[in-house]
């Protein structure tokens, strides 16, 4: 594969964004990353390095502003873009919604307009499970499946963002692919890379690495009265690895249509408990937590059917859940020893 091929990662500085960097990498394609770091660092940027031996070209700025946008793409040549950058905290979207349309709306809209100006047709969006809504809970969720009932204002952006991005594949060339993520979780096999949160985490995993680290009093599980087994919530962990090895491969996706959409997870469902109690089992490390009442948004239970994923995308996960909490727990003991933040 030429060195030429850039893809333009924007939020690639966060979980997701920057394991997907290190995966490009790896197969030869030349990432350039653009972040605001509105909930990440540029120190990760080095780590990204550090695995993989190689420099990357990093912007930092807000997509919200076109002419910065803009001056991105006139000193590249892009095979295609990822978009990850997106605020996507649940419960935060539903106390703050203005906040999420702006952003991650403005965003996208501002990114469509240079796709179209600079002829890019490429676009792997980072989407989320959530556009489902509640309705379609307790069941594994396939692509053939209604959308359009999303929970929270996050859920919404997500949903008003393939419904754009439909729209526009309709009367353009634009050919995107849908990602719809489960819970991503996990670090880098090094342990020199992983989910980097300013300030409490909103996801689950890197508050329970914390909080075994002393970082953190105690771990607060939210709600035990779901209809779900054991009471706590059922979600699809996955390994952040697996999610970006999907991103690379919908690159090359030969389209049939005008848009495709594939869910990432491993069809499996884990509740919270279950994942606290398989942390205490496969690190040794006891963990102080409690129960509290439910948060905002959140549903019972959300687990995947990925069949369509394995067979058109070739795309199969590799790692387990135990996997991705020893590397997540390798990566807290890690990032702490070199004081990253």
């Amino acid at each position: 594969m030429s060195e030429s091929k850039e893809i333009l990662v924007t939020g690639g500085t966060g979980f997701i964004g920057s394991h997907t960097v290190v995966a490009l990498f790896e197969q030869g394609y030349t990432p350039v990353i653009l972040d605001n770091c509105s909930n990440s660092t540029p120190s990760i940027v080095k780590q990204i390095s550090l695995i993989t031996g190689k420099e990357c070209t990093f912007y930092l700025g807000d997509m919200r502003d076109k002419a910065f946008l803009k001056s991105v793409f006139e000193k590249h040549s892009f095979e295609g873009v990822i978009h990850f950058a997106a605020f996507k905290a649940v419960a935060e979207s539903v106390e703050k919604p203005l906040y999420y349309y702006d952003n991650n709306l403005t965003s996208l809209i501002n990114l469509l307009g240079c796709l179209e100006e600079f002829q890019v047709n490429k676009i792997v969006f980072s989407s989320s499970c959530t556009v489902y809504g509640v309705e379609n809970s307790l069941k594994p969720l396939n692509e053939e499946m209604p959308v359009g009932k999303p929970n929270s204002p996050y859920g919404w952006t997500k949903w008003m963002a393939e419904q754009m991005l439909i729209d526009i594949a309709g009367k353009t060339d634009l050919r995107p692919v849908f990602l719809r993520y489960f819970n991503p979780i996990g670090a880098h096999v090094s342990g020199k890379l992983g989910e980097l949160p300013l300030g409490p985490p909103n996801n689950v995993l890197p508050y329970i690495t914390q909080t075994a680290a002393g970082l953190r009093k105690e771990l607060t599980i939210f709600g035990k009265d779901y209809d779900t087994p054991d009471g706590t919530c059922v979600r699809d962990y996955i390994h952040v690895m697996d999610v970006a090895k999907a991103h690379v491969k919908s690159l090359s996706y030969s389209f049939d249509s005008t848009f495709e959409v594939f869910n990432l997870g491993t069809g499996k469902g884990t509740s919270v408990l279950e994942l606290v109690q398989l942390f205490e089992k496969v690190t040794g490390k006891p963990l102080n937590y409690q129960f509290g009442p439910r948060r905002s948004g959140d549903v019972d239970a959300l687990f995947a059917d990925v069949s369509k994923a394995k067979k058109f995308l070739n795309w199969n996960t590799e790692r387990t859940i135990e996997d991705a909490i020893l590397d997540a727990w390798k990566w807290e003991q890690y990032r702490l020893e070199n004081e990253i933040s």
